[in-house]
């Protein structure tokens, strides 16, 4: 009974919602809805099939769950360490390297694949020196992770630090006086702490990886079987005058996108 009164507050507090709000999120809502729904609108289903088992599509496809899993799996080797040292260790200069971590998140792509020409490019800052020992990564299926990597991995630093950071540190002190080492205790204690929020980033890591563009065209180029990803192949159908095909595949990455985040819920805002 004690749940009753509290449901029948809620209803009356929703209903004693101002009308202006309600409507300038109405209009919120639609101004991300409406753009869907064009797509769903102008979808050529009956070409549908046709265009997703073509060869081009689904090299291109291949190409992007093979680029788009490597750069997850990078950015799990290199940013769970990462979020560890951001959340754990005091040291000088932390605030500026949180920022750089959080950088690509808002910077605009290309500019970001132009960053990654000028410093591992053959004439770049480190390219000569990796140029040297054989490692050619500009226009390279190893250049498009490494441009993923980079714009998806802040994803999973964010949300496997601030996991760490709300974690209970008495169960990992514990682990330490029973004699457990530092490696046992991150393997054993500290990971299963954090799992739920280090697959969330590791699941939005993966979605943003998949959907990159800017990055990998600016820095991998648009080399058919070797760089060309979906996204890129949707760009080639546009230019192409081919809308039907290009609407097809951005159903595919929309319906992609969508399945983790209704996956994932609130959890990592709740991360956050």
């Amino acid at each position: 009974m004690t749940g009753v009164p509290g449901r029948a507050k809620t209803a009356r507090a929703r209903e004693r919602a101002p009308a202006a709000p309600v409507v300038v999120a109405g209009l919120a809502t639609a101004l991300f809805a409406l753009p869907l729904a064009g797509l769903l609108w102008r979808a050529p289903w009956s070409i549908a099939w046709r265009e997703l088992t073509s060869g081009e599509a689904g090299q291109a496809l291949r190409l992007s769950l093979v680029t788009s899993l490597s750069a997850t799996a990078v950015a799990l080797a290199l940013g769970v360490p990462l979020a560890w040292v951001q959340a754990r260790v005091e040291y000088p200069g932390r605030s500026l390297v949180r920022a750089l971590t959080t950088l690509p998140m808002v910077l605009p792509p290309v500019v970001g694949g132009t960053a990654l020409l000028l410093a591992v490019g053959r004439r770049g800052l480190i390219g000569r020196q990796l140029d040297a020992v054989g490692v050619h990564l500009p226009f390279s299926t190893a250049g498009a992770v490494l441009a993923e990597a980079f714009v998806a991995m802040p994803f999973l630093v964010l949300t496997v630090e601030a996991a760490l950071r709300s974690s209970d540190r008495r169960l990992e002190e514990a682990a330490r006086t029973l004699g457990a080492g530092r490696w046992t205790v991150f393997r054993s204690v500290t990971l299963p702490l954090v799992r739920p929020s280090l697959l969330a980033g590791g699941a939005l890591c993966w979605a943003r990886a998949l959907g990159e563009f800017g990055a990998t065209i600016t820095f991998a180029g648009n080399l058919q079987g070797k760089t060309q990803t979906l996204p890129l192949f949707v760009y080639v159908k546009l230019e192409g005058g081919n809308l039907g095909a290009a609407i097809v595949l951005s159903l595919v990455l929309l319906a992609v996108s969508l399945a983790v985040l209704v996956g994932l819920r609130d959890r990592w805002l709740r991360a956050l």
